[in-house]
């Protein structure tokens, strides 16, 4: 299985810190993926919407591993062109284990893929549902800014500090809070992560 990072339009210090973070995640044993399938996207400004540009970088990068699972996770206007490549892989034969949008806002994710969204307040995450979520989402409460999010999220991961966006699980099916649905941005990708890994 690989894991692919689709940022937005911001500093690549940002993403390059979210990688450090999930392989802090991987040599911790909190999940357990192989490091050499954790991607970075590299396209920047207008390219990180381009979905052609993303699935060029996949077929680049995975050749030989067409069938393998993906894991999409994807920032801001990167979800742009995430969405449009996960839908271009599966029609290529490849398969999409889960998309993960992170502040996606106004844009349309739907798939016969399993998707989440995570958003920084609660207008975010109604409105984006509007456009297609799945079943398992969550939003910051206190709200936070936008790039705080993804800042917040990439220290999170790799190491303990007093930054933490916390909020709410939402099982937007139902309409429900799980049990236990209080909890921070980090714990949440992490619980997404662990389920896909099982998966």
């Amino acid at each position: 299985m690989s894991i692919i990072i689709c940022p937005g339009i911001h500093e690549s210090d940002l993403t390059e810190s979210f990688k450090v973070g999930l392989l802090d995640m991987i040599a911790d044993g909190a999940i357990a993926y192989n490091t050499a399938n954790i991607l970075v996207y590299p396209g920047k400004g207008v390219l990180v919407l381009s979905a052609f540009h993303i699935l060029q970088f996949l077929r680049d990068c995975l050749t030989d591993s067409l069938k393998s699972p993906i894991i999409f996770i994807s920032f801001s206007a990167g979800v742009v062109g995430a969405i449009g490549a996960a839908h271009l892989w599966q029609l290529l034969g490849g398969s999409v284990k889960a998309f993960i949008a992170i502040d996606g806002w106004g844009v349309p994710v739907q798939g016969n893929f399993p998707i989440h969204r995570m958003s920084h307040d609660y207008f975010t995450h109604w409105s984006s549902s509007l456009l297609g979520s799945g079943q398992n989402n969550f939003y910051a409460q206190p709200a936070v800014d936008h790039l705080f999010m993804w800042q917040c999220l990439t220290k999170s991961l790799s190491a303990s500090t007093s930054q933490t966006v916390e909020g709410w699980w939402v099982d937007s099916l139902i309409e429900i809070y799980p049990p236990k649905g209080y909890l921070t941005a980090a714990e949440f990708l992490l619980m997404l992560l662990k389920r896909y890994e099982a998966n």
